[in-house]
């Protein structure tokens, strides 16, 4: 016959063990649960370049912002789960040792002195996941970002919490580790400013040019097909940027979305070419 005195705390430390362990993964699964949810809404936040536009949304920014948010959102969830993961299974498994009255308090010591020798052994790697959190926690930039690091310039192709690829202009892909990016120059948010430098002859009209590039202007800033795609304001005449004995420069810019003053400054120079031929005004070499 069973001894029910040796027996019944053994059944009763089992069970407890059992509804610990239970317990821990179901708080995990809740816990994964509404990571996931977080993530899915952070990625599925409405696109924010309407704020910089005057007329109709560009499919291909919005991809790309989405691509961005969706990128940074699942790499913080992923994160978020391991660390949700550790933290509820670490306390379960020293729950369960300390219900079975196994001393923690030298598994922990040796637990940290472990801790301690692979941090030192991979404090490369620590560094570069430190530095990768905090890129995305401050979104210094993402993907379809053209950026400078320093050892490669390109457009972002790739964000992890280790490395960041790029592709420069070549096609050329460089993996740049997150913790050797000491500093970030970013080309693409917000808005870029496109600018045009006008050469005319020395001795031309000066206020008749002014006027032109400004009714030049005028005219960009009423075409829709710049306006709803690339542009952002009326482009500004700078006025006589530079003099020398035989030119006078002029300058007009224009803020753009992101990545657009490539194109929109060969727009201009197509345009302030022909309403130069249209007036007889001479270009010449700076």
């Amino acid at each position: 016959m069973f001894d029910n005195a040796v027996w019944a705390p053994i059944a009763a430390s089992a069970i407890v063990i059992v509804l610990i362990i239970v317990l821990a993964f179901v708080l995990r699964k809740i816990a994964h649960r509404m990571i996931t949810r977080v993530v899915h809404r952070a990625a599925a936040k409405s696109s924010i370049t309407s704020r910089f536009r005057k007329g109709a949304a560009t499919d291909g920014i919005d991809a790309l912002l989405r691509e961005r948010r969706k990128q940074r959102a699942e790499t913080m969830g992923s994160v978020l789960k391991h660390v949700a993961s550790i933290v509820i299974l670490g306390t379960a498994v020293l729950t369960v040792l300390d219900r079975l009255t196994i001393p923690i308090a030298p598994l922990l010591t040796s637990v940290g002195i472990l801790g301690v020798a692979i941090g030192f052994g991979a404090q490369e790697l620590v560094k570069d996941f430190i530095a990768g959190m905090f890129m995305l926690l401050e979104d210094q930039y993402g993907v379809g970002d053209v950026i400078d690091v320093g050892a490669a310039v390109g457009t972002v192709e790739t964000v992890t919490l280790r490395i960041t690829r790029l592709r420069d202009a070549d096609g050329r892909v460089w993996y740049v580790r997150n913790g050797t990016i000491t500093r970030v120059g970013n080309e693409s948010q917000g808005w870029s400013r496109a600018y045009v430098d006008v050469p005319v002859a020395y001795d031309a009209d000066i206020v008749s040019v002014r006027v032109l590039l400004e009714h030049l202007a005028k005219e960009i800033w009423a075409d829709p097909e710049l306006r709803e795609s690339k542009i952002l304001e009326q482009p500004q005449v700078f006025g006589v940027e530079q003099l020398s004995d035989s030119s006078v420069v002029f300058r007009i810019t224009a803020k753009t979305l992101p990545n657009e003053q490539a194109e929109v400054a060969r727009e201009m120079r197509i345009r302030v070419k022909a309403a130069l031929d249209d007036a007889g005004v001479t270009m010449v070499a700076v």
